[in-house]
């Protein structure tokens, strides 16, 4: 039990990865069988690192990918090692690519270099300027950028994002509407930085996601929409305009911390929110339930024996 608990396995059989010592947060989810693990391991053992053989390489990047480039002077280092550490844990969330020797001479004019091209072709370039030996340092620094603070929800990673335990902030959006998405972004940064850990902030197509819309009475058209999902209940932030009033995100996440997005939902306005003088009316509702938790694994999907309790 306590290693189910320390490495959160909640299913049997799971498959987990460990790259040097550490669990990666993917774990397996493919087909049961010889050959689709066995595909899955190859792909694991697979160089993770491009290597560049002309600069023009990276005039022609897809910037719509999150990509680190590493310029070094050799292959056989240890500031190479530890970047290559760092790529084999985060490729699935970056592009890793290198340059050594004289191709990547132009790039070393202060020795050996690591950046960060962030996705937009006008985005700036990112410089890390720690040390290019000390694995901890170089590991936070990539996952920062690899790993966005907003991520998007999918059919094809809600399982995952739902198994990390965490409730969702979710921003409901049209795909083509950036604007709503980057003041989003924005405002996490600005007003939730401290909840990271406590809570996942995520967006989502409102085209493909309609149905979590439809329990929380919204359509595409009501686009953007603001929500959390508690895997019990699902809250509506109440309005998209107020995004930018300072605190007022924050204060949606915390009242949900307190529970007292919960009660409001159960009972009406808590006692303090009343005006002086107004009377308390207990308001019995039915808050939405969760529509992400469907998105969990079933108990059944890959567990081999019936009964719980035989586990």
């Amino acid at each position: 039990a306590d290693i189910a608990q320390r490495y959160r396995i909640s299913k049997y059989p799971t498959l987990k990865l460990f790259r040097n010592g550490m669990m990666m947060k993917r774990e397996y989810r493919g087909q049961r069988s010889v050959t689709a693990i066995a595909d899955y391991i190859r792909q694991q053992k697979s160089n993770p690192i491009h290597e560049v053989q002309d600069l023009e390489e990276i005039s022609s990047l897809d910037r719509s990918r999150r990509n680190i480039i590493g310029y070094f002077e050799q292959k056989d280092s240890d500031n190479y090692r530890t970047f290559e550490r760092v790529a084999n844990i985060l490729h699935d969330d970056c592009v890793f690519l290198s340059a050594f020797g004289a191709i990547s001479k132009a790039e070393r004019f202060s020795g050996d270099n690591v950046i960060y091209k962030p996705p937009g072709e006008n985005a700036p370039d990112m410089v890390y300027l720690g040390s290019l030996t000390n694995f901890d340092l170089i590991y936070a620094w990539t996952q920062d950028k690899c790993v966005p603070l907003v991520r998007e929800i999918t059919f094809e990673n809600g399982e995952e994002l739902t198994e990390e335990g965490l409730p969702f902030l979710i921003l409901f959006h049209m795909k083509d509407d950036l604007e709503s998405l980057e003041k989003f972004q924005q405002e996490v940064a600005r007003q939730l930085i401290g909840e990271k850990g406590t809570i996942n902030f995520l967006h989502a197509d409102c085209d493909k996601f309609r149905h979590p819309l439809l329990h929380i009475q919204k359509t595409p058209a009501d686009c953007p929409v603001i929500a959390i999902d508690s895997f019990r209940h699902m809250y509506v932030f109440p309005d998209f305009s107020d995004l930018s009033v300072p605190g007022k995100l924050k204060q949606f996440v915390l009242d949900l911390h307190s529970g007292k997005l919960h009660r409001e939902f159960h009972h009406g306005p808590d006692p303090t929110d009343v005006a002086p003088g107004q009377p308390i009316q207990d308001l019995a509702s039915s808050p939405p339930e969760s529509s992400f938790q469907k998105l969990a694994p079933s108990e059944h999907r890959y567990t081999l024996l019936r009964e719980k309790d035989e586990l």
